[in-house]
């Protein structure tokens, strides 16, 4: 496993990631025209790892022409002062760039949203029920499907759940846009009041992580934390790479609903 970070080469030479030139926010037009330079790589990572996950009527050039405005943002925008890695701002830029270029596409048909909202409702009801993460075969039996269709049905909602923990940050914090980097800043100065709210945030999304089945707290872990691919995994773990997607999609509708309930209980 990758546990150093991106591995697929955008990082190599950047891993320092150093805050950027002194006087950052004057660059001279050389130097913006480096740091565009330097890090556009990182903007076809980020969108071969987006479009693993979407079908194939989502064009990957629309992904990397916002992922390319993400960047430039990013450049201009960057602030040494938050204790953040360029590199770590600049992937989070493109990135946001990206699925806002997806929200706005509205890019998944009416129907399979309806059916991502069952299966979600599927677990969320017979989990509550049980108090427990539900078998595959008793969530099948709730919808009334036979345990191969239900399987099927996974594959075809896998797309909609692109959810990302900036997402559960913004939902604790009220915010009307998520906002990752103050998760991501230097613990050793941290604002006292602030930290309550991100330390909680942070506590709610690894002890939701850790209560996913062992299978798909592997998965989560090799496509998240040590990049890996779903083909990449599935090698790892034995199971194809379709398979490797259903239990990606599970643990993300599972999280979801896990973090809905718990941030819809803290606002009650």
């Amino acid at each position: 496993m990758n546990n150093g970070g991106p591995k697929n080469g955008y990082g190599a030479g950047m891993a320092s990631g150093t805050s950027g030139p002194a006087g950052w926010g004057r660059l001279t037009p050389a130097q913006r025209s480096e740091y565009i330079e330097k890090y556009s790589p990182l903007i076809k990572y980020v969108a071969d790892r987006l479009a693993s996950r979407l079908p194939a009527h989502v064009a990957k050039d629309d992904l990397i022409s916002a992922g390319i405005l993400g960047l430039i943002d990013a450049v201009d925008k960057f602030d040494p002062n938050r204790n953040i890695l360029f590199k770590t701002y600049a992937e989070f830029r493109v990135k946001g760039a990206m699925l806002d270029e997806l929200r706005a596409m509205d890019w998944v048909p009416r129907g399979i949203r309806r059916k991502s909202t069952q299966v979600e409702k599927a677990y969320q009801n017979l989990e509550a029920e049980l108090g427990r993460p539900a078998a595959d075969e008793e969530v099948a039996a709730s919808m009334n499907l036979a345990l191969e269709d239900f399987m099927k049905l996974l594959d075809e909602v896998k797309s909609v759940s692109l959810v990302d923990i900036d997402v559960f940050h913004n939902a604790a914090q009220g915010q009307s846009r998520p906002d990752l980097l103050d998760l991501l800043a230097d613990e050793s100065r941290p604002d006292a009041l602030a930290s309550l709210g991100l330390t909680e945030s942070k506590k709610v999304v690894a002890e939701a992580i850790g209560d996913l089945p062992e299978k798909e707290r592997l998965v989560v872990a090799m496509y998240y934390y040590d990049e890996l691919t779903m083909k990449e995994i599935g090698q790892v773990l034995g199971y194809t790479e379709s398979r490797i997607s259903q239990l990606h999609t599970k643990a993300l509708i599972r999280l979801k609903n896990r973090l809905r309930r718990y941030f819809t209980e803290a606002r009650a």
